[in-house]
């Protein structure tokens, strides 16, 4: 599960929405936030087709078992290059839940807060 975080990590940075696709449920959400799983892998298109840059730098990872699912909290440094992504985007905490589908770890909800 930690090999698919940074996954998703180097799918950010390369703005791969279909890398970063591949490791979300399709019931995937984004509660309290105004992206969901479309906005988000849009956001990514977007960034790529302009050219746009895009850093992340992670933090380290805890992890607990919750029953067969694990919830997965790291800081993220996000941070841009262009009109799309502004150049400091901040520092986030965020909460992953993880479910194993297929021999496969996906993301099926992930939450984030600013803390700088």
């Amino acid at each position: 599960m930690r090999a698919a975080i940074q996954q998703a990590v180097e799918a950010a940075r390369s703005r791969d929405a279909g890398a970063l696709d591949d490791l979300l449920t399709p019931d995937f959400v984004m509660p309290d936030s105004r992206f969901d799983r479309r906005r988000l892998l849009g956001l990514l298109r977007v960034a790529r087709l302009r050219n746009e840059k895009v850093s992340v730098l992670l933090g380290p990872v805890d992890v607990e078992m919750r029953g067969e699912r694990i919830v997965a909290t790291f800081t993220v440094t996000l941070g841009g290059g262009g009109r799309l992504i502004p150049e400091r985007l901040g520092v986030y905490r965020v909460e992953s839940a993880w479910r194993e589908e297929g021999g496969d770890w996906l993301c099926y909800s992930a939450r984030w807060k600013r803390t700088l």
